[in-house]
């Protein structure tokens, strides 16, 4: 599989895990001091073929995320669920397996900057609720698993519900991902 854009991550370890599971370009943004040279990469990138920005399922990840998204906001994101990252403790990009780099860099998407309180069709509080994202024992297993099936990042119920309506989940998706999720909690 092919990637036209340029796919953003923090490290050499990160570009090897990447092209192992796509074929595509990358710059590295080496932490969170990133250097003169590096935004000059991102611009050019941003304004020719476009961004994804891949980071690590961490802090340190999500503060370069939104470091970068904030000066390029039409860049795509991608997310990889923290489980699939982790190998005994370490959490990064470089730690996954090939078909689940692919499948995230598959499903990523541009947030909405328009308004993050309002997607496509509307995520609300009272769906969040309904679904047994807050107030129930198993709520933030819950979100992790909705999380992981929407490719979005994980967050208590306020955070899903902003990631959802940012990223544009319709209701339909939402409803579907919830259905698979009592589904499966039925069978245990």
């Amino acid at each position: 599989m092919k990637i036209s854009e340029i796919v953003v991550v923090e490290g050499r370890d990160d570009t090897e895990a990447v092209k192992r599971a796509v074929e595509c370009e990358t710059i590295e943004t080496h932490g969170f001091g990133i250097r003169a040279s590096v935004w000059k990469s991102l611009d050019r990138a941003y304004k020719t073929k476009g961004l994804i920005i891949f980071t690590d399922p961490d802090h340190a990840g999500d503060t370069i995320r939104k470091k970068i998204k904030e000066k390029y906001p039409d860049s795509k994101e991608a997310f990889l669920p923290r489980p699939k990252a982790d190998k005994d403790g370490d959490i990064g990009v470089e730690n996954a397996a090939p078909e689940d780099i692919k499948a995230a860099l598959m499903k990523a998407r541009p947030t909405r900057i328009d308004n993050p309180e309002t997607g496509a069709e509307g995520i609300t509080w009272e769906m969040i609720v309904s679904a047994g994202l807050t107030g129930a024992t198993d709520s933030r297993a819950r979100r992790e698993s909705l999380a992981e099936k929407l490719s979005i990042s994980y967050g208590n119920a306020k955070a899903m519900l902003s990631h959802m309506n940012a990223f544009g989940i319709t209701t339909g998706e939402f409803n579907e991902a919830v259905r698979a999720i009592n589904d499966k909690t039925d069978k245990e």
